[in-house]
């Protein structure tokens, strides 16, 4: 029987060492910007931060607004969560009846991204009839909308600045993340422009295929539309103004009031849809270089939401 070679303990110390210091670099990855005396520690500059609005289980961030109905009333659990997907559905309606919906995420923002990935499926609730056809495969991300509790009883539109979104029909061309302006006017080259929507620069997106839309929303000055990376829409100057909000109270519809912060809204009218992901970018907060949670990509600053090595 043949004797076995003689062992070196480095060849057993080195492999436990390599995943001792592989583990020991994950849980780092992973745990919390503190010091062991609990400190914060300095945040990446330059990494994007993205706030995601849509948790992927529940709606209970969110708020539902239906003309004719009640605050909070999932009228026909149109809105809902499903394997993963915050869902518009019209399979509980009969009939429709100028019952338009929007979802309000609970918090309102002045400087953003705001970007949801979304596609359209199946057909249009029974009973819309021939003159909602503009409404086939029709949602919107509602900019700078006024506080849902706001809303009148049958006001079927927020005031608000809507990215339309719009699914491609078998031919022609139909693009997407138009304007579309309820109690709104924006300026375009100059001009002031109160036609109720605008069509942007995009390419027509046809199927159920998924796309993702964007808006960049700069308060009351600059707001950008942006389909799958490409710029295809840009205003300035959102001003309340205008018609296509039925029955505002007058005192929140205030003729010529720059929209300067407000509230993310989405639709529910009578086209079904799946949101994947809604997601925020928030522009505002603290441009200190000396704070350990300044982010170079904000450009409203925040002073009050600095924090330093000392607190």
């Amino acid at each position: 029987m043949p004797s076995l070679p003689t062992s070196n303990p480095e060849q057993f110390h080195r492999p436990l060492a390599a995943a001792a210091l592989a583990i020991a670099l994950l849980v780092a990855a992973c745990w919390p910007e503190h010091d062991p005396a609990g400190r914060l520690q300095p945040s990446e500059p330059h990494q994007k931060e993205w706030i995601q609005l849509f948790n992927g289980t529940d709606l209970d961030d969110w708020t539902i607004k239906f003309a004719g109905h009640p605050l909070g009333e999932n009228v026909r659990n149109t809105f809902r969560v499903e394997e993963g997907l915050l869902k518009v559905r019209y399979d509980e309606w009969s009939s429709f009846d100028g019952e338009f919906g929007h979802i309000f995420y609970k918090e309102p923002f002045s400087h953003y991204v705001v970007a949801v990935e979304y596609r359209f499926v199946g057909e249009q609730v029974r009973g819309a009839g021939p003159d909602l056809g503009w409404a086939v495969r029709n949602n919107g991300i509602m900019l700078h909308a006024q506080p849902a509790e706001t809303m009148t009883l049958h006001q079927g539109f927020p005031i608000s600045i809507e990215v339309q979104l719009l699914g491609g029909f078998a031919e022609g061309e139909r693009t997407t993340a138009n304007l579309c302006t309820p109690g709104t006017h924006v300026v375009m080259d100059g001009e002031l422009i109160t036609a109720h929507c605008v069509n942007s620069s995009s390419k027509t997106f046809r199927g159920d295929q998924w796309v993702r839309a964007e808006a960049r929303v700069l308060g009351d000055s600059l707001i950008q539309h942006i389909v799958e990376g490409d710029t295809v829409m840009i205003y300035t100057a959102p001003q309340m103004g205008g018609d296509g909000v039925n029955d505002p109270d007058p005192a929140v519809m205030q003729e010529g009031r720059l929209h300067a912060v407000g509230y993310i809204a989405l639709q529910a009218e009578t086209a079904p849809v799946d949101f994947r992901k809604v997601e925020v970018l928030n522009l505002k907060g603290c441009m200190d270089p000396e704070a350990l949670n300044y982010k170079s990509y904000f450009v409203k600053a925040d002073s009050s939401a600095c924090r330093y090595a000392d607190q």
